[in-house]
């Protein structure tokens, strides 16, 4: 029978050190609200505009009450202070607002959204954190190719919000248009819109392959995922999604490259090629734009947007340092937006663009305010991304494919910005606000108190000066 040695030379073999209970239903939380948010308006086609509500704000609640109870460490004089100084601008428009109960349901949606970033931000690592957005973009893709399935195979007919099987007075109210198998006919998955699919699946594809390239476990299957999101991405057909994807292809090429530099100075001629390709880019865009958009299949004006972008800018005008109150979305039953800009001969939700849309909400300050906060964004995303990770002497430590998410995120928001409102609520605010606030309380991945060490990843329990030479 086999003893050990008085005088072992390594410690007695253990199990390995498992995760608790407790951490694994934390990440799972997570999980849970990136899938709502990156649904989108799915919830509400499904159950209607009151569950839908009731769930968003169940699950604000139980994040505050997780998030008392977890109490992550958290940097307080680091916390995103532009996202701060925005939705304090947003809600002191309520004083003055046009339309002041569409300002108090839409703020509660932009507090609930924010925490919810600011939450998942502070419990989980950056691996974590990507691991989770993996988990709930296969959860929408794998939900939207099953739904678009379900509604060819069984039901062989377009369906309205609610299963509802019925004749739309336009294709625009279906929720799905029955087109999986009509090629190339658009397909709107679980959110019921081919234009938030699209940025949904392009997301997919990038997270998917951060974790190809970091060596997760299952490569096989993230092929699989990458090829069912790039299917339902091309399908989803958006215009301003294939040329955030061109931004996205620039971006990319452009930190891979900086990443190369060995010499000072050796960045400068990648800057100057990056911004001859940004400009000639937007140039190209707008002078062959009939040309461009036409084989997109879409006309010039963005498919009636500009139409939607002057009477929005005719109200902006009117006030035009504060605007008329805080409204994203736009409430439909609202006297104020009822019928006020119509497509199709429904209500417009949104002047589909960020910009512009807070220009009439929150007036050229909200403008600012935002302009500052995107521009914080981006600035650290890029720098997160190209600079070595370095902490002390040492210059050598690779780079990390988890780094490149953030600025490619910022690459598909900007673009989706100008000819959409959606980077102000859902999934596009949240990424914003939860990336952002992840660089600036964790610089580097998998150091520093924040990124709650190795012990604490695993679900252990350790005291604050434990945890900093843990996580240092």
């Amino acid at each position: 029978m086999a003893v050990y040695s008085k005088h072992p030379a390594s410690a007695p073999p253990s199990p390995p050190v498992r995760e608790k209970t407790g951490h694994l239903m934390l990440r799972g939380w997570c999980i849970v609200v990136l899938f709502m948010s990156l649904s989108g308006v799915a919830w509400v086609h499904a159950f209607g505009t009151v569950i839908a509500g009731t769930l968003t704000i169940a699950g604000g609640v139980l994040s505050v009450a997780l998030w008392a109870v977890v109490r992550p460490p958290v940097q307080w004089r680091r916390l995103p202070w532009f996202v701060v100084a925005y939705v304090a601008w947003a809600t002191l428009s309520l004083t003055w607002s046009a339309w002041p109960q569409t300002s108090a349901l839409t703020l509660l949606l932009l507090y609930i959204t924010t925490l919810q970033a600011l939450f998942i931000g502070s419990v989980l690592t950056w691996r974590e954190l990507v691991r989770a957005v993996a988990s709930a973009l296969k959860w929408v893709m794998g939900l939207s190719i099953l739904f678009e399935l379900w509604v060819s195979v069984f039901i062989g007919a377009p369906i309205l919000p609610g299963f509802v099987v019925g004749k739309a007075d336009d294709p625009i109210e279906y929720w799905s248009r029955n087109n999986l198998f009509d090629f190339p006919g658009r397909i709107q998955g679980i959110m019921g819109n081919a234009n938030l699919l699209a940025p949904v699946a392009l997301l997919a594809i990038i997270v998917f392959a951060i974790r190809f390239a970091a060596g997760a476990p299952r490569r096989a299957l993230l092929i699989g995922w990458i090829a069912l999101s790039a299917f339902l991405f091309v399908r989803a057909s958006s215009a301003t999604s294939f040329l955030a994807a061109a931004a996205v292809v620039v971006v990319l090429a452009t930190v891979l490259l900086m990443r190369r530099a060995t010499r000072p100075g050796e960045r400068t001629k990648y800057y100057i090629a990056y911004a001859v390709v940004g400009v000639g880019g937007l140039l190209t865009l707008w002078l062959l734009r009939d040309t461009i958009f036409g084989a997109l299949g879409r006309s010039a004006d963005l498919t009636g947007r500009e139409r939607i972008w002057e009477a929005v800018l005719g109200r902006a005008a009117e006030h035009p340092w504060v605007g008329w109150g805080f409204a994203t979305p736009w409430a439909p039953w609202d006297p104020a937006f009822d019928g006020w800009v119509t497509d199709h001969g429904q209500t417009v939700l949104q002047a589909h663009n960020m910009w512009i849309d807070v220009a009439m909400q929150l007036g050229i300050i909200g403008v600012v305010l935002l302009a500052l906060m995107y521009l914080a964004f981006v600035w650290r995303s890029w720098f997160f991304a190209v600079d070595r990770p370095r902490w002390d002497l040492r210059d050598d430590r690779p780079y990390s494919a988890v780094t490149l998410l953030p600025t490619l995120v910022g690459a598909i928001v900007i673009v989706q910005g100008f000819a959409e409102s959606t980077p102000l609520l859902l999934w596009g605010w949240l990424f914003v606000v939860m990336l952002g606030a992840k660089i600036k309380q964790s610089p580097h991945v998998g150091v520093g108190p924040a990124e709650q060490s190795a012990a604490i990843e695993r679900g252990e329990a350790v005291d604050g000066d434990e945890r900093t030479k843990q996580g240092a």
